[in-house]
């Protein structure tokens, strides 16, 4: 397809205008002015305007996925953003601030940094993290932001100023990373969005991983695309060849899109559905996931439509997420019990096309661990876990029970029935320094 435009997209410079536009409240306009200084925010014109119910932003399930809310920061947090923004304080001031309260964020949740990126004679290799022995994550530097920025994403620091990225251009000199190591046999491409990358880069990225002595390699490509910008394959100039390359992935490799759909509402216009048509029809599968969000899918209701609409238009059910212990988690974390609950009557609810989606599962410091059922442990209710991805070589689908808490959200939270004092799978019961940071993962 021939025509078309580039994605508009509304970043904090715009939120006056953008606020004027729809309507929206003051004082809710006020706070996305003060929360977009310490966190990012950017929203797409297909977000805006197909998206939202503007009768009722305070309590839509897409705004609050995509707008930045008072409740996002500590109190005090904002308290001292607001009180400088009031003040006329200079930029360089704010920033400052800024700067001090996303350091209390955990910028580096389950230590992405520490122990997923790998060294190669001494030195960590740049824009990659090797997360599990057979899982290569590649982070294209021109793909390193979004259509729009979910809230609650726990890659909020790849957005942000003065914070550790991961980047890189050197697609050959990682296709020699993936050759030297032949355990790796999936490499993800992420970010960020790889898909606001014009075609022809995103080829430059991914063609070093089609030589054949890499055929036992399968590829995919996370993206938020879908359900932020479908416009991207449907109607803008280079679409015809974004639609090629995958078509040309799918033969000469396993392609899979990797797709977050949040909430039911991304399903529903028109170019959405037509735009994962596209893409399915190029031969790639579509896999989807998403974590579950307090005041967006924290019901079975929510994830019941959602997963039907996926397996209705040809796409797969993946994983159920438990929202990550970084950046604005005490805005839209669900305790785990809840979660869980949730859940399970959502499964109820489905056929068993949709029983693919895995849920809840954290991706923690030991690996991705399933919340797997609630049990009886001698006198006791215990959260039955189990680790279904090590970051560690070790037994697969190792199963440990913890002490039942209701109002935990965290692994490190729970205590384990077989290790008193000690979270699940060495997770450390409180903060402090992981025995195992700093070492390379190969």
């Amino acid at each position: 397809m021939t025509g078309g435009h580039s994605a508009r997209t509304h970043g904090p410079r715009a939120l006056p205008e953008l606020a004027a536009r729809v309507g929206l409240d003051r004082e809710l306009a006020r706070e996305a002015e003060i929360v977009s200084l310490v966190l990012p925010f950017r929203v797409s014109e297909h977000v805006v305007s197909e998206l939202i119910d503007w009768s009722r932003p305070e309590t839509d399930p897409i705004y609050r996925l995509t707008f930045p809310r008072r409740g996002m920061l500590a109190p005090e947090a904002y308290a001292s953003m607001e009180e400088a923004v009031d003040r006329g304080a200079p930029a360089a001031e704010l920033e400052a601030i800024a700067r001090g309260i996303r350091a209390s964020l955990n910028p580096d949740p389950s230590g992405q940094h520490e122990l997923n990126v790998p060294q190669v004679d001494g030195r960590p290799v740049p824009g990659i993290q090797h997360k599990y022995a057979d899982t290569v994550l590649y982070f294209p530097a021109e793909g390193q932001t979004c259509h729009a920025f979910c809230s609650y994403c726990f890659r909020w620091p790849q957005f942000v100023p003065g914070q550790a990225r991961f980047a890189t251009r050197d697609a050959p000199g990682i296709a020699d990373y993936v050759r030297a190591h032949p355990e790796v046999t999936d490499v993800l491409v992420t970010g960020g969005d790889p898909l606001v990358m014009r075609a022809p880069v995103l080829r430059r990225h991914l063609e070093p991983f089609l030589a054949p002595d890499l055929e036992h390699v399968t590829l995919r490509i996370g993206t938020k695309a879908l359900a932020y910008h479908p416009q991207r394959f449907l109607s803008e100039r280079d679409t015809d060849e974004l639609l090629a390359l995958f078509e040309e992935l799918a033969t000469t490799r396993a392609l899979s899109v990797m797709a977050h759909y949040s909430h039911p509402r991304e399903l529903g216009p028109e170019s959405a559905r037509r735009a994962l048509a596209r893409v399915l029809a190029t031969g790639a599968s579509v896999r989807c996931q998403a974590p579950m969000i307090r005041g967006v899918n924290d019901d079975p209701g929510a994830w019941v439509e959602l997963w039907r609409r996926e397996v209705g238009a040809g796409a797969i059910p993946y994983y159920v997420f438990v929202e990550r212990d970084t950046g604005a988690k005490a805005f839209f974390e669900v305790p785990l019990a809840q979660a869980l609950a949730v859940y399970t009557e959502a499964v109820a609810g489905t056929s068993g096309l949709a029983h693919t989606a895995r849920g809840p599962v954290m991706s923690a410091r030991p690996g991705k661990v399933l919340v797997d059922g609630v049990v009886e442990a001698g006198d006791e209710l215990a959260f039955a876990l189990k680790l279904i991805r090590s970051r560690d070589p070790g037994p697969a689908h190792r199963i440990e029970f913890a002490r039942f808490d209701p109002s935990a959200t965290w692994l490190d939270q729970l205590e384990s029935l077989e290790r008193p004092g000690s979270a699940p799978f060495g997770e450390a019961l409180a903060p402090g320094p992981d025995p195992r940071a700093g070492a390379p993962v190969r």
